[in-house]
């Protein structure tokens, strides 16, 4: 039994590790400031980055052996460029760790001996393990970058509103409201300041706006995109727009909030249920059943 439980706790910390691994893969955001002080300091690496380095070297070649169709890779790519993933090899360090976290679950199999016993129903759950974990985490991180955006982007345009109606145009005003938003919001601000820059590399306005669209998913910038296309095709006020949108963005904000505080009740049912009532029942129950096991269960014994 003990070495079971020895094994069970090897197999969890191989699979957290490779977890934390996945995680720090993928955690590495483009900082130009930091890319030019290093290039000027030399290419000195610091052990975390050889480690990634290392651990890329050794991801890529499975990655490239595994097959996927086109259409698949690119839809992968623009789920990781949700999650703010950018990078090239992305799709192919991915698909690797599909390979890598199933192999994990196969050896913990091992370790504990389920392998030996169901070694069809182990390799098949291994499997679906490998499939699912990596795909669960970059859905949870879609999710959970697109909420941050959401909840930047009415702060965002009401910035965007003074900018324009100071006499800025709606490129230097996206541009402003970038760089002033870059310490509460960062991940609208990325996107944002990507936006401009595929302006300055020829782009056209509506085009950049459609590609901010894609990158985030989130249907309040989709909204955005196409109230700020139609201004530009139609001639209208650029800040009458964004400042009707802004308001709207504002009383949607506030009905969210409602609307999970109207839900909180429904979910605080399961933790009382679970937690508190059987506390309080203890509490206010077992007097009475100490004093039924000490006087009446012997009474009746008696008889």
């Amino acid at each position: 039994m003990e070495t079971l439980q020895i094994a069970l706790a090897i197999g969890f910390l191989i699979f957290l590790s490779m977890l934390l691994v996945l995680y720090a893969a993928f955690r590495r955001r483009v900082n130009l400031s930091e890319r030019l002080s290093a290039n000027s300091k030399g290419n000195e690496e610091t052990v975390p980055q050889y480690l990634q380095k290392r651990l890329e070297s050794f991801l890529l070649p499975i990655g490239e052996m595994i097959p996927r169709p086109p259409a698949d890779m690119s839809r992968q790519e623009r789920k990781l460029v949700q999650a703010g993933i950018r990078r090239k090899d992305a799709v192919l360090l991915f698909n690797a760790f599909h390979v890598v976290i199933a192999v994990c679950l196969l050896f913990v199999g091992m370790s504990t001996g389920y392998l030996y016993e169901r070694p069809a129903l182990y390799v098949l759950l291994s499997l679906f393990g490998g499939a699912a974990i990596p795909d669960i985490w970059l859905k949870s991180r879609i999710e959970a970058r697109k909420l941050k955006i959401q909840h930047g982007l009415p702060d965002a345009m009401d910035l965007a509103v003074v900018s324009v109606e100071a006499g800025l145009g709606l490129d230097q005003a996206l541009l402003r409201v970038g760089e002033e938003i870059q310490m509460a919001h960062p991940e609208l601000a990325d996107e944002l300041r990507l936006r401009n820059l595929e302006v300055q590399m020829g782009r056209s306005r509506a085009e950049s706006l459609r590609n901010l669209a894609d990158r985030t998913g989130v249907e309040d910038i989709k909204a955005l995109v196409a109230i700020l296309i139609q201004t530009e095709r139609f001639g209208t006020s650029i800040g009458q727009s964004l400042r009707i949108f802004s308001d709207a963005l504002r009383t949607k904000r506030r009905q969210r909030a409602e609307e999970m505080a109207a839900k909180l009740a429904i979910k605080l049912i399961f933790p009382m249920a679970m937690f508190i009532f059987p506390a309080v029942f203890v509490v206010m129950l077992g007097p009475g059943f100490i004093s039924i096991l000490r006087n009446l269960l012997p009474a009746l014994a008696r008889h």
